[in-house]
């Protein structure tokens, strides 16, 4: 009774967030936004779209930052040196997607 106890002690005991940084991608050359990445494993990165609205997303080093049912794709951001450099996003898939070859006849 007292290992119960104990257990439900420790679930209660408040664990450390681990905080994500964020940058402003257009103020980092794309080197520089990929080692961030690399290092960090996941940042937020924001910068202002053609239209001048506020801009951002999540991106990660790989699919292991992603939440279940999702997996890291490549996606582009502005840089200063460049004006798309590529990143992995975490975005939504279904594997049936991936399947090249179907079996069977559809009538």
């Amino acid at each position: 009774m007292k290992a119960v106890l104990i257990a439900l002690a420790l679930l209660l005991v408040p664990f450390e967030a681990q905080a994500i940084s964020r940058y402003n991608s257009t103020s980092m050359s794309c080197g520089q936004i990929k080692a961030t990445v690399r290092a960090e494993g996941a940042v937020i990165l924001r910068w202002r779209g053609r239209s001048g609205v506020q801009r951002y997303g999540r991106f990660v080093a790989h699919d292991g930052f992603c939440e279940s049912g999702t997996r890291a794709e490549t996606s582009y951001v502005p840089a200063r040196d460049r004006k798309s450099c590529s990143v992995y996003e975490c975005k939504y898939w279904d594997p049936d997607d991936d399947i090249i070859f179907r079996f069977g006849r559809r009538d």
